[in-house]
C-alpha cells in the first residue's frame, strides 16, 4: 500500500518540482511543453494504476486484519477522490491543453492563449490537490499499519 502511494506521490513531486521547472528553464517553451505533456500523461497512468493497487491491497489488508471486508474507510474515499481528480486531468484537462498547444492557432489568437492559461491553472490546482490528499493518505496509512503492528 505504501509503495503504491509513494510511487504516485513521489512522481508528482518529481514532476512538479524537478522535471517541469528544469525543462522550462533549459529548453524553449514549445520544446519543453512537448516533453512535459507526454510525461504528465504517463504520470497520470502511474497514478491511476497506483491508486487501484492501493485500493485492492488496502481492502485485502483490512480483510486479513478484521476477518471481514469493511466498506471504504476515509482513506479509501480520499484515494478515490485522488483517482477522480487524476482521471479528470488525464481525460479532460490535458487533452484540451494539448489541442490548444498543437492546434492551428498555436496561441496566435489571444483567446487560445487565455484558454490554455486557464486550463494550465486548473491542471496545476488539480495536481496540487492530488498531492495534498496523497500526503494525508500516506500519513493515515502509515498510522494504520503502525497501530495494527502493536
Amino acid at each position: 500500500m505504501l509503495l503504491a502511494l509513494i510511487v504516485w506521490i513521489g512522481g508528482i513531486i518529481f514532476f512538479a518540482f524537478v522535471l517541469a521547472p528544469t525543462l522550462f528553464s533549459v529548453l524553449p517553451a514549445q520544446t519543453a511543453g512537448n516533453v512535459v505533456s507526454p510525461s504528465l500523461s504517463k504520470l497520470h497512468w502511474i497514478g491511476l494504476t497506483a491508486g487501484a493497487v492501493f485500493l485492492i491491497c488496502s481492502l485485502v489488508y483490512n480483510r486479513a486484519k478484521h476477518s471481514q471486508l469493511r466498506l471504504f474507510s476515509a482513506t479509501h474515499v480520499l484515494v478515490v477522490l485522488m483517482l477522480v481528480l487524476t482521471a479528470i486531468s488525464q481525460f479532460a484537462i490535458t487533452p484540451r491543453m494539448r489541442e490548444l498547444r498543437e492546434g492551428p492557432s498555436r496561441f496566435d489568437a489571444p483567446n487560445a492563449r487565455a484558454a490554455f492559461d486557464r486550463l494550465h491553472g486548473l491542471s496545476t490546482r488539480t495536481e496540487g490537490a492530488v498531492l495534498l490528499l496523497g500526503l494525508v493518505v500516506v500519513t493515515l496509512t502509515a498510522r494504520r499499519i503502525e497501530g495494527a503492528s502493536r
